[in-house]
C-alpha cells in the first residue's frame, strides 16, 4: 500500500471531523466515487475497493447525484425501440 499526504486548511479539518469519520477514508471514498463517475472504474470495482457490497455502493454513488446508469436520450430511445420490436 502507497502513503500520501494531504495538506487540509483547519477550516475543512473542522468540518470533516464533525461527519466522525477519519481523513483517509473520507479521501478514500471520494477518491473511488470519482473514479467511478469518470468510467474509469466498474460498480463491482468500487465496491471491492471500499469494502461493501455492489448494491450498497450503488446505494451510496446515487445519494451523492452520482446515477448508476449513465445515457444520453438517444441511447434510451434506441434501447426502447429494440424492446418495442420484440
Amino acid at each position: 500500500m502507497k502513503t500520501v499526504s494531504i495538506e487540509l486548511e483547519e477550516s475543512l479539518a473542522a468540518l470533516l471531523h464533525q461527519t466522525n469519520r477519519s481523513a483517509q477514508d473520507a479521501a478514500r471514498e471520494m477518491i473511488v466515487m470519482e473514479l467511478y463517475r469518470r468510467g474509469v472504474i466498474s460498480s463491482g470495482k468500487a465496491a471491492e475497493l471500499l469494502g461493501v457490497s455492489r448494491v450498497d455502493f450503488i446505494q451510496r454513488a446515487s445519494h451523492l447525484g452520482i446515477p448508476f446508469f449513465a445515457a444520453t436520450a438517444d441511447e434510451w430511445a434506441a434501447e426502447k425501440a429494440v424492446i418495442e420490436a420484440l
